[in-house]
């Protein structure tokens, strides 16, 4: 199918392709013509640190990362889940956690839920209007059965795993396989980072520009095991704690990984026509990562659990060395990028996120009125404007109970204290309450959260191969 007739396919004439609030395209590509919606690159990277990115003054070297900054707009305020399947759930239905039980921690290998099959993911909303749908790297969103798994849930091509956590040479997770190739079993040899590269670039060589591609590239560096390949470890032969220059030598082989994805696009002419996103699915772990200036580590809710280096790239349209710092949470990367490729929105489901393509852009006021970035039997947290509450926001987002007995609320002005450091709740009662209460209204609305044991029950069995009981 040519990219005129596929306008055709999804009843949009040339002469209709402004979207309503958008630029038109010849506005977005100075006299290019684009006749199908936005290639879409997504690459998400876990556990990584807010300073540890070059362009936040890292030592550790991200210089392809440091790149897609500088050509394109930094999301200075940009949220995510504490955790690492919240945010992909939240990344895949533009919905809250608390809607579908995926608030408290993730989904353990053992676990018997996953994102439940009702949801509308992004893959199938962009497959919908024509789009070739792929994920490279974790999915951490079920694997219970097939139904759960990505081919199911809207992805024409999957590669990688189904777990975190899975040891980066060998693929194996807990004794059992976790790689795949289209949902079914694959074994190989190879660094997990570097594979989940290759394949990406593999795509986009292969890849049928008549067709837009949504390529959602899920890296599971720098997440713990810390082992990296010899020669980045050699690179960060001077850092002497043994994790941390693990760490370090995990983040640059990332960082070259996406060099080669981004080359690979350059290759083939796409970058016009591709819009690339970049951010991390949570903080950096604690005494492992650097997520300074900001308070806290990866599970928690201050900012340095759920604030992370976030940037937003496509040539001719977004402005290079553009600095948005207004509130926005990857809730809204799924109305967004829908509206972006001509998608419906209207679904059963109702969203949460908000379109922010306008932000994004033009660096226009967020969207929001409130975000809730989460909220739990145990704890909680909302921002409202410059003004942020936390419930218990130093409990781990893996933390299933008992329940406290002593609540413990702080209230923040981020404006006047970006780092958290003074508690206003006598000082600012009212504001206090406000936000207390609408933390209370979403705590009413949440579905009860699964929790399975952090710890492999005793009588569970792994499988040969995960996701693949059979």
């Amino acid at each position: 199918m040519n990219r005129r007739n596929f306008i055709k396919t999804v009843g949009l004439g040339t002469a209709s392709l402004a979207i309503p609030g958008y630029m038109s395209v010849p506005q977005l590509f100075a006299g290019e013509t684009l006749e199908n919606n936005p290639n879409i690159v997504f690459i998400l990277a876990d556990d990584l640190g807010w300073k540890d990115v070059g362009y936040h003054g890292s030592d550790i070297k991200t210089p392809n990362i440091d790149r897609l900054a500088s050509e394109g707009t930094r999301l200075e305020q940009f949220y995510v889940q504490p955790v690492c399947s919240p945010t992909r759930s939240s990344l895949m239905t533009g919905r809250y956690p608390i809607r579908y039980g995926l608030q408290v921690g993730v989904v353990r290998p053992w676990a018997k839920h996953g994102l439940p099959l009702e949801e509308r993911t992004l893959a199938q909303a962009l497959r919908e209007v024509g789009y070739v749908t792929a994920v490279h790297g974790k999915w951490h969103l079920g694997h219970l059965s097939s139904e759960y798994l990505p081919t199911s849930r809207g992805f024409v091509h999957q590669y990688g795993h189904y777990n975190g956590a899975l040891d980066y040479f060998t693929h194996i997770r807990d004794g059992g396989l976790d790689w795949n190739r289209d949902d079914k079993p694959l074994r190989e040899d190879g660094y997990t980072t570097n594979l989940i590269g290759s394949e990406s670039v593999r795509l986009i060589e292969q890849h049928d520009v008549s067709r837009p591609l949504f390529l959602y590239v899920s890296f599971n560096a720098p997440h713990s095991p810390f082992q990296a390949p010899q020669p980045y470890l050699d690179m960060y032969a001077h850092i002497k704690v043994k994790n941390r220059r693990a760490y370090a030598a995990m983040v640059t082989c990332m960082d070259d990984a996406i060099g080669r994805i981004i080359a690979a696009l350059d290759k083939r002419s796409m970058r016009r026509s591709t819009l690339i996103i970049f951010c991390s699915d949570n903080g950096g772990a604690e005494r492992v990562a650097n997520n300074s200036p900001l308070r806290g580590s990866k599970g928690t809710l201050y900012e340095g659990g759920v604030r992370v280096p976030a940037v937003a790239v496509w040539h001719g349209v977004l402005k290079a060395g553009a600095v948005v710092n207004e509130p926005l949470h990857v809730v809204d990367m799924y109305p967004t990028l829908l509206k972006l490729a001509g998608a419906q929105l209207e679904q059963v489901l109702p969203i949460d996120g908000k379109d922010a393509w306008s932000t994004i852009a033009k660096g226009d006021s967020s969207p929001h009125d409130e975000i809730l970035l989460n909220c739990t039997p145990f704890s909680g947290a909302i921002r409202r404007g410059s003004w942020k509450l936390t419930c218990n926001a130093h409990l781990n987002a893996n933390y299933i109970g008992p329940k406290l007995s002593d609540n413990k609320f702080e209230l923040f002005n981020l404006t006047d204290d970006p780092y958290e450091k003074n508690n206003l709740v006598e000082k600012h009662l009212q504001k206090f309450q406000e936000l207390k209460q609408r933390l209370e209204v979403y705590a009413r609305q949440a579905v009860k959260p699964n929790m399975p044991p952090n710890k492999m029950p005793e009588d569970f069995k792994v499988p040969e191969v995960w996701g693949h009981p059979d």
